[in-house]
């Protein structure tokens, strides 16, 4: 390749935790993938911190997380700071605290390991879709300008996205009219507060085992500011003291910045070969963590399923699932993240809303639904086929018995590719099924609690470990596999 040019199947535009989950998937899927990223090197900011449940299956399903250690797990989280137990039935229930600098790096390591090239200090000047291909020019850190060159362009780059940008997409939604300012302190010595709403303000407060604090305030009435450059510390300062009456100006700020309740959302993930992802698709406020785990959830939906098309072994038609399906989740996480923001932010006078939302969160019907919508547990995918209480749910989670031995239904998916199971414990003569066994293996498993498969023969899974199929025989089988695995080789 000329040193002028950036070639590849993909290029994934954007090497944050959402553009390494998905260069990592299509590497992962036997794809040519090279990340560019404006950025010098890896983030030292961490901003997001936390995983919920499905995310940790979905890294889990990759043999991520021991590269992770040991990190925090707390079971209660909350709804618009009104606090509720989280845990469900999972491999992993409740959240997990892991800086984003340590996901990225993680998440990096695995990428480079699977052949993907990561191009850092390459600012994308220009891309235009050409109909058979993607091309564009890169700005590189020696000052050469180099094309760009894919079958495929993606967009991980954040909600400020120079893709989204460059192609003029339709972005509709509204400008933040609330903001909370946050900064990570050394040096200062204060109470933990956990969503405190007092008299003037919300604070938040979080001592780390380091010693540094996270302090997050917003002041009741106060707007958005429009900024040229990032929040100031002494911003920071002057709003806590009125707000706690805390002077917090003798730490030392590591990090400071600001983020406001703007909700917006792309009209369409996929312009034809240029697709989106993460921030870049959807912004909204980072609530609880949600937004950073939708985003690595757009990466795993999207990913097998490009890596299939790229290979030769799906229609493009494949692609558009990408976007029904996301786009459906995208809109309602942010819906519930506004109901959210007005919960933390709003004025006085939505206390008796908040005293009788902590009535209802009581209810376990209640707790299990809001929990399994922040978790993203109880996603379920409008799919085509024979009706079955599992057709578009994510597997469930059980222990299961494969030959000798015990593992968890996350185990099935460790191929990365599509899985047919059969729950009787023998692999029955499926012929139909052998069309697609280069993307599709078989295997016999045993489940210990057989109540979870809602008395399916057989499964299939898609590589995203949703049920694409449930049945006692063959009915809508083929159907099934050619919809989401290409036709028969």
């Amino acid at each position: 390749m000329p040193a002028d040019t950036i070639e590849a199947d993909v290029v994934v535009v954007g090497a944050g935790p959402v553009g390494l989950m998905l260069a990592g998937e299509l590497a992962h899927g036997g794809v040519d993938v090279v990340l560019v990223e404006k950025r010098r090197g890896p983030n030292t900011e961490s901003r997001a911190s936390t995983l919920h449940a499905r995310t940790m299956e979905i890294l889990n399903s990759r043999r991520l997380l021991p590269d992770f250690g040991d990190p925090p797990n707390e079971p209660r989280g909350h709804f618009g700071g009104i606090p509720m137990d989280l845990t469900l039935p999972t491999s992993h229930p409740g959240q997990w605290k892991v800086p984003q600098t340590k996901t990225e790096a993680v998440l990096e390591e695995w990428v480079l390991s699977l052949g993907a090239e990561l191009r850092c200090k390459h600012e994308l000047l220009a891309v235009q879709d050409k109909g058979d291909r993607v091309e564009g020019e890169a700005l590189g850190h020696d000052g050469v300008r180099r094309r760009v060159r894919a079958r495929y362009l993606v967009a991980c780059d954040g909600e400020d996205s120079t893709v989204r940008r460059l192609i003029g997409a339709d972005f509709p939604g509204q400008d933040a009219g609330r903001e909370l300012l946050r900064a990570d302190v050394e040096g200062i010595d204060i109470p933990n507060r956990r969503f405190e709403r007092l008299e003037n303000g919300l604070a938040i407060a979080a001592r780390r085992p380091d010693g540094v604090t996270r302090v997050m305030v917003h002041e009741f009435g106060s707007t958005a500011h429009g900024r040229d450059g990032e929040v100031r510390f002494e911003d920071v300062v002057t709003v806590w003291k009125r707000v706690t009456g805390e002077d917090i100006s003798g730490g030392t700020p590591l990090w400071v910045n600001s983020f406001g309740d703007a909700s917006r959302q792309l009209t369409q993930y996929r312009h034809g070969r240029i697709l989106f992802a993460g921030d870049a698709a959807h912004q909204q406020m980072p609530i609880g963590g949600q937004a950073l785990n939708l985003g690595l959830q757009d990466a795993f939906n999207l990913g097998w399923k490009l890596a299939l098309h790229v290979r030769g072994k799906a229609p493009a038609e494949l692609l558009d699932t990408y976007h029904d399906e996301r786009h459906a989740v995208g809109r309602r996480v942010l819906a519930n993240i506004r109901a959210q923001a007005l919960l933390l932010l709003g004025p006085p006078g939505v206390e008796p809303l908040r005293t009788l939302l902590t009535e209802l969160i009581a209810q376990e019907d209640v707790r299990t639904h809001l929990a399994g919508m922040i978790s993203g547990l109880d996603l379920r995918y409008d799919l085509d086929g024979p009706a079955h209480p599992l057709l578009g749910a994510r597997l469930p989670y059980t222990t299961l018995r494969i030959g000798p031995r015990r593992v968890d239904s996350g185990h099935l998916l460790r191929t990365g590719g599509g899985v047919l199971v059969d729950l009787h414990g023998q692999l029955a003569d499926l012929p139909l099924a052998d069309g697609w066994s280069d993307r599709v293996s078989r295997v016999a498993a045993l489940p210990e609690s057989a109540g979870a498969w809602e008395g399916a023969g057989r499964v299939l899974l898609r590589p995203d470990g949703h049920v694409a199929w449930a049945g006692t025989g063959e009915e809508g089988l083929a159907e099934a596999l050619r919809r989401w695995f290409g036709p028969p080789q």
